[in-house]
Parts: structure tokens; C-alpha cells; sequence
């Protein structure tokens, strides 16, 4: 059973690289309780072996038109599912879908279908931007094909821009939202129930109304970190300096905020109603004392800006906090990796810290991959290696579901011994 239980979902894979990624996008919906029935591209089979979607999928692989004994496999593919997902979905695919062309068992199931239908499109960015693929896409979403990404970043072949596959968990998102997946009309997820506040980016200090105090955060791990907690069943408020790439479509509360003053009131003003308290923000130590009400021309001297420091936002939900909330911090360090976190997870009081080298090639900062060690305030030590931040994302909600069963056992235990010291002794009975 699950969320999606009864559910049927054609999933279609095609020939690219990102084909990979819809392994994951399989695995959870069948985890959902969907029945998945995946159908490949003679293209798909390049890249992924069928054998690994007919171990993970709901029925075995089709690949043809002629593969099964059903004399029309599109038409009963199309007419019994309750939604099609085709990731990644090729500027081939994208072309034969919007002109009806159907020379394969995907593109034949596509026209069979009035069933809802979500497209993953993925591809280099020069493909992406074509004018032709382009106009593709908006036929298409004008028809009610809903598309999810793609978005910016690592493409095949080292280069780097707009094309990338969205991430499974958005995808899978997506699928949630067109069904309406909820568990007796309240969202479903190992987090469903919990509120979760995330913090995200870099705060900026100013000096001038032109010049700040900064840091390179780009907000992306935080912002991942908003997305997963959301698509697990949280209720999410994310407090970002960020917020124009803040994904707030998957129905988070949004908090914009600039300074680490600002970032401080409106954590501390949401804290005590959260479970969990995730701080991935990159919160200066300093500001400037005085603040230049005008431009600081540079013909006017080196200027002296005196510095303070700022309130230390995670030492303080550290000493506050209520017993039951569970608080993350994170500690990007440049040496002494696990000794720093360690000190840092015992001054701030806090259940988790997810420490980074942002000195490592494609760790941290802008990067759209990272690498950590997480430490818990029970002596758990786990690595995360070098993967996207929505991935690094999972690892570190998952140590907090752990955490969440450690104390609950804890609890038990405690609450068991108590009960049996307040059980009469044997001379009484």
C-alpha cells in the first residue's frame, strides 16, 4: 500500500543520457505503491539494460510494438494508465509527440492515451535552446502536457548549462500533484506530519547602499534540502536569501530575508513551532558597526569599517530549543574537517552537523554537487560522497528520521524503567 496505491503509470524512458536517473524515478514510484509499467526506447537500451527496470518495475520491460502477445500493446498501455511519465524526454520525443509521429511503442502509446501525461525533457543546451525544440515544448504545454525542468547544470561530456534532467524527487513530485496523492487527504512521506524550517544562502552585510559583506553561498543545498523535506510530507518554511530560486511550486512557505538580523528574526519568530530546524545558511559572523548612508567613493580614502558581531543564530535555537526538536547544523570548514564539526557539534548544542571541505573540487559552494561527513550528537559518523545536493539532501533526512527512532527509544526505555520502579517488590505482593 502507499500514496499511490492503484495507481498504473506508463513510464517512459528514450535514448539519453539522464536515462539512467529514471531508475530512481521507477524505484519510487513503485515504493509509492504505483503499479509501474516502463516502457523503453530502442535508444533507452543504450544506455540502461532492460533487465534492471523489469527487476524494479510493476511488469516486465516493453520495448516494441510486437513484444507481447496483445495484438495492440499501445492502446491497452494507454487506456489503462492513470498517467504517463516520460523522462528524459528527448528533442526527438518532443518532436514526434507534438507532430503525432509514432514509429515506436512509446510515441504510439502517447497518442493512445487521455490519460494526464508528464515530460522530463533533457538534452545539451544548444538542443535546448533551438527555436524548433522551443516551440516544440509550448505546443505541447498548451495541450496540457506538463513539463518538469529541466534545469541548469552538469551535462554530459563536461559541459555545463540549461538541459539537465529535474531530479527524481521533483519528477516524482510532479506525479504526486497530477494524482493527488495524499494519505486520507493529508500528505503522505516519512516526514508527513512534521514541520520542517530550513535555512538557505549566503546573508549579506551592508557598508554602503552599494557594497556588502558576503560569502559565496548560492542557496542550492538549503533549497534542496526545502524540496526533499516538502516531497517527503513536511510542511516546509524555508527562510532564504535566495528566494528567486527558492522552489516554492512544491507549496513551501517562502521567507525572504537579506541580513543575518533579518535571517534571525524570522527563524527565531518560527522556530518553537518546528520538529526540525535544518541550518544551511551561510550566516556571517560580522557586520559593519556604522553603515555609510551613501555610496563610499574611492576618492575618498581607504574607508575603516569597524566590525561586530552577529547574533549566533544556531548557538541560540541550540540553548533554547524545546527537548523533542531535532537541530541540524552545517560547518563548512577548509582543514581539520571532522575535528572543527565535531567541536562545533558540541558547542551549538545541536543533534546533527553536516560538515563539508569546500576546498574539494565540486564541493559546497555554487557547486551543484557536495560531498559531507555527518556526525550526530550520538557518536554517528557516516560519509556522503561526491553526489548531487538533492542527494546529499536525502542522506541528511535520513539521519534525522534516525535520530527522530534513537530518542523515541530512548524514551521508551526510559519510560519502562520508570514504570517499573513504581511497581510494587515481591514482599508487597
Amino acid at each position: 500500500m502507499g500514496p499511490l496505491a492503484g495507481r498504473r503509470i506508463v513510464l517512459g524512458v528514450t535514448g539519453g543520457i539522464a536515462a539512467y536517473k529514471a531508475v530512481e524515478v521507477c524505484r519510487r514510484l513503485v515504493d509509492a505503491g504505483a503499479h509501474v509499467a516502463p516502457v523503453m526506447t530502442d535508444g533507452a537500451l543504450h544506455f540502461v539494460g532492460r533487465a534492471t527496470f523489469d527487476a524494479l518495475g510493476s511488469e516486465p520491460v516493453q520495448t516494441s510494438l510486437w513484444d507481447e502477445p496483445h495484438p495492440i500493446p499501445h492502446t491497452r498501455l494507454g487506456q489503462g494508465a492513470d498517467l504517463v511519465v516520460v523522462c528524459p524526454a528527448t528533442a526527438r520525443l518532443l518532436s514526434d509527440y507534438r507532430t503525432g509521429r509514432s514509429d515506436d511503442l512509446l510515441t504510439a502509446t502517447l497518442l493512445a492515451t487521455r490519460a494526464p501525461v508528464i515530460v522530463a525533457p533533457a538534452m545539451h543546451t544548444e538542443m535546448w535552446e533551438q527555436p524548433s525544440v522551443a516551440e516544440n515544448v509550448a505546443v505541447l504545454a498548451d495541450r496540457g502536457v506538463r513539463m518538469v525542468g529541466p534545469v541548469d547544470g552538469r551535462l554530459a561530456g563536461g559541459d555545463a548549462g540549461a538541459g539537465r534532467m529535474a531530479d527524481p524527487a521533483d519528477i516524482v513530485a510532479a506525479a504526486f500533484d497530477v494524482l493527488g496523492a495524499t494519505a486520507g487527504g493529508e500528505p503522505s512521506g516519512d516526514l508527513a506530519g512534521l514541520t520542517v524550517l530550513v535555512t538557505a544562502g549566503g546573508t549579506r552585510e551592508p557598508i554602503c547602499p552599494v557594497r556588502f559583506l558576503g560569502n559565496r553561498s548560492s542557496g542550492k543545498q538549503g533549497h534542496a534540502l526545502a524540496a526533499e523535506a516538502s516531497v517527503r510530507g513536511a510542511r516546509v518554511q524555508c527562510v532564504t536569501t535566495q528566494p528567486a530560486s527558492a522552489p516554492d511550486d512544491l507549496g513551501m512557505e517562502v521567507v525572504a530575508v537579506d541580513t543575518a538580523a533579518e535571517m534571525a528574526a524570522a527563524v527565531f519568530e518560527r522556530a518553537s513551532g518546528a520538529d526540525v530546524v535544518v541550518m544551511a545558511a551561510a550566516v556571517a559572523d560580522f557586520r559593519p558597526v556604522d553603515v555609510a548612508d551613501r555610496k563610499i567613493k574611492k576618492d575618498g580614502g581607504v574607508p575603516e569599517i569597524r566590525l561586530e558581531p552577529t547574533v549566533d543564530i544556531l548557538a541560540e535555537l541550540g540553548r533554547t530549543r524545546s527537548g523533542r526538536q531535532i537541530l541540524v547544523g552545517f560547518a563548512a570548514e577548509t582543514d581539520d574537517l571532522r575535528q572543527n564539526a565535531a567541536a562545533k557539534l558540541e558547542s551549538k548544542g545541536v543533534d546533527l552537523i553536516v560538515a563539508n571541505d569546500v576546498s574539494a573540487p565540486e564541493v559546497g559552494f555554487e557547486h551543484e554537487t557536495n560531498a559531507v561527513v555527518l556526525l550526530d550528537a550520538f557518536n554517528g559518523v557516516s560519509e556522503v560522497p561526491l553526489c548531487g545536493k538533492r542527494e546529499v539532501a536525502g542522506a541528511v533526512l535520513d539521519a534525522v528520521l534516525d535520530i527522530h527512532r534513537i530518542r523515541d527509544d530512548k524514551m521508551n526505555d526510559k519510560m519502562d524503567d520508570d514504570r517499573a520502579d513504581r511497581l510494587p517488590n515481591g514482599d508487597d505482593t
